[in-house]
């Protein structure tokens, strides 16, 4: 090989070079970027989970405590996702709570209140 032919191998080895290097910032830029916009959607669900949800939790978020508080406060306050506390709530999973809690109101309202007298 000639010392021109060397030159102009080492001149395009070095242009694509560069142009690898500035792909690779790019793509490098595109990933914290996608990593920052997954990080915003994660944060307006809520937390993490760190563990299973429990019968107990459920009977808390479905019919006791932690009826009225919205899922993400409910999520946060039991160490659960947002995901477990909907699911939950709309009857997804734990539907043998969802059906002892209706029972229960369905006899409480059977029962008949005695009129106190006076």
């Amino acid at each position: 090989m000639k010392t021109d032919q060397i030159v102009a191998t080492l001149t395009a080895s070095v242009a694509r070079i560069d142009e690898l290097e500035k792909l690779h910032l790019e793509s490098a830029q595109r990933i914290c970027d996608l990593e920052a916009q997954l990080k915003k959607v994660a944060d307006r669900r809520g937390p993490k989970s760190d563990r299973e949800m429990t019968d107990d939790d459920a009977r808390r978020v479905m019919g006791g405590d932690m009826v009225a508080v919205s899922h993400k406060d409910a999520a946060e306050k039991l160490g659960l996702s947002y995901a477990q506390v909907y699911s939950a709530r709309k009857g997804f999973t734990f539907k043998h709570i969802a059906k002892e809690i209706a029972e229960k109101a369905r006899k409480a309202a059977e029962t008949p209140t005695t009129p106190t007298q006076s």
